[in-house]
Order: C-alpha cells, then sequence, then structure tokens
C-alpha cells in the first residue's frame, strides 16, 4: 500500500497494474481441472482485457419471439379447435338423426299393412227381433198373410164389418186389430199390431168356423 505524502509535496498517482485473469490451458473435464489446479498449476496470467471470453459468457442469439397470433398459437388457436369440433360433432349427430329417421320409414313400409292385405271380416247383421214376434204384422205390410188377417177378422162380429181382403195392411185394418185387442182383452202385442199373442187368440176363435 503506497504511504500518503506529507503536506506540501507533490501527489504522484500510484501506477496500478492491470488486473489479470488465471486461463487453463487444458479442460478435460471438471475432475481434469480441479486435478490441475490442485497439483499441476499450469496456467498462464493474461491482462482481463485480452482475455477472451469462455463459450458459455459469449453472449447466445436467443431463439425469435413468436407471435401466437401468426403462428396458430394461443387462445386462438384453443377457440377455433373447439369450434371446429362442435361443428363436426353436430354435423355427425343431425346425419345419425337422419338416418334412424330413414330406417325407421323404411320399415314402416316394409311392414304389411293387415287392414290392405286381410279382408275385414264384417259379421252378418242379424234380423232386428221384433218385440211382438217373428211373424208380427203391423200398418203398411202386405202379403197373402195380411189378406189372410182380413180374412179372419170379417169372422169376428163388429169388428171389421165390410173391410177389405186385398193384402194391404192398412189404416182400417189396424184400427180393427185395435179393436179386436181391446175387445177380448190382449195385452201383449201394441196396440193395432198383429203379433203373437193377437194371432193366437184370433186363429183360435176362427179356425172352426
Amino acid at each position: 500500500m503506497p504511504t500518503p505524502p506529507e503536506p506540501g509535496e507533490p501527489y504522484e498517482r500510484p501506477i496500478l497494474e492491470p488486473i489479470r485473469v488465471l486461463r487453463p490451458r487444458r479442460t478435460d473435464g471438471l475432475a481434469e481441472l480441479f486435478r490441475e489446479m490442485t497439483q499441476d498449476p499450469g496456467y498462464e496470467s493474461v491482462p482481463l482485457s485480452d482475455a477472451p471470453a469462455s463459450p458459455e459468457e459469449e453472449t447466445q442469439e436467443l431463439p425469435p419471439v413468436r407471435d401466437p397470433r401468426t403462428h396458430g398459437d394461443g387462445p386462438g388457436l384453443r377457440r377455433a379447435a373447439v369450434a371446429v369440433g362442435v361443428t363436426a360433432a353436430a354435423v355427425v349427430g343431425f346425419g345419425c338423426a337422419l338416418l334412424l329417421l330413414r330406417v325407421n320409414d323404411d320399415t314402416a313400409a316394409a311392414a304389411p299393412n293387415p287392414s290392405a292385405s286381410a279382408p275385414v271380416s264384417v259379421p252378418a247383421a242379424s234380423p232386428s227381433t221384433d218385440p211382438d214376434g217373428a211373424g208380427t204384422l203391423r200398418e203398411g205390410d202386405s202379403g197373402p198373410e195380411v189378406a189372410d188377417l182380413q180374412s179372419r177378422l170379417l169372422r169376428i162380429p163388429n169388428v171389421y164389418d165390410h173391410g177389405a181382403t186385398d193384402g194391404r195392411y192398412g189404416t182400417d185394418l189396424t184400427a180393427a186389430v185395435a179393436r179386436f185387442q181391446l175387445w177380448y182383452g190382449i195385452r201383449g202385442d201394441e196396440s193395432g199390431v198383429y203379433g203373437d199373442d193377437t194371432r193366437r187368440d184370433l186363429e183360435a176363435r176362427t179356425n172352426g168356423g
């Protein structure tokens, strides 16, 4: 360390020696470097200004920064991928729905239609049962059975006097039948209708005559 000057003496600036760093002559690995430093100090001193930078100290060029908007990175790419996936799923679902509808239509068309192929059997309408009997005659009927009724009523006094025997069941014959039912107490048939009860009673009264 230099001695400071006395008062009044000119100050001489000390000459500073350049700082020198030690550079290894050989670098064959960390273990070899440690051995050389402890056993064989084969180093040479070089000025700091002349010491070349080691490969680790040299400035390395950094890779260029990629812009996510231009290189397809970042949230924009993820949103685009999600949108594509949703669209593809919707298209697949719509196609499956159309295929299912077509299969159902084909199945319905191939199924036999029982109403078209097999005739529908309609039960024959049974004749309506007359409440007064199967051989009942009433106003509007005609035929030999009506003529026979007229002939029989002519045999009953004051029931069908001077009545026609033309075989037509008209109002006069209806009135005569109702009169016969009333006078002889026949209640099983409708008034003026020649039913089973009226027929049995009239035939019983006219068969012997």
